[in-house]
C-alpha cells in the first residue's frame, strides 16, 4: 500500500520510492533495499506499476516506476481496508 500510495504523486525509481516513504511518514518508517525491490517485482507482475529503465539524476541507470490504472483501483481497495481495520483496532483499544 505505501508503495503505490508514493507512485500515486508521480513516477520514481525504486530508491526514490524508499525516499518518498520515509519523507512522507517524516522519518517514522524506513523502508529497506532488501524489502523493497522483491516489493516492486510482485507488485510489477500484478499489474499495478509499470517498470521502465530510464537515467537518475546522477547518470545512472535505473528503473522507474508508475502506477497504471489497476495499481490506483488497488490503492483505492487497500485504503478501504485499512481504514476499516484502523477504526476496529481504535474500537478495541479504546475499551476501558
Amino acid at each position: 500500500m505505501l508503495v503505490l500510495k508514493a507512485l500515486s504523486l508521480g513516477p520514481m525509481h525504486g530508491y526514490g520510492i524508499g525516499q518518498r516513504i520515509q519523507q512522507l511518514a517524516q522519518d517514522m518508517l524506513q523502508v529497506e533495499e532488501g524489502t523493497l525491490y522483491p516489493a516492486l517485482y510482485r507488485i510489477e507482475n500484478r499489474g499495478w506499476i509499470d517498470g521502465e529503465w530510464g537515467i537518475s539524476t546522477n547518470n545512472r541507470r535505473a528503473r522507474f516506476y508508475k502506477l497504471t490504472r489497476a495499481g490506483r483501483k488497488q490503492l483505492s481497495v487497500e485504503e478501504s481496508q485499512w481504514e476499516y481495520l484502523s477504526l476496529a483496532i481504535k474500537k478495541v483499544m479504546q475499551v476501558t
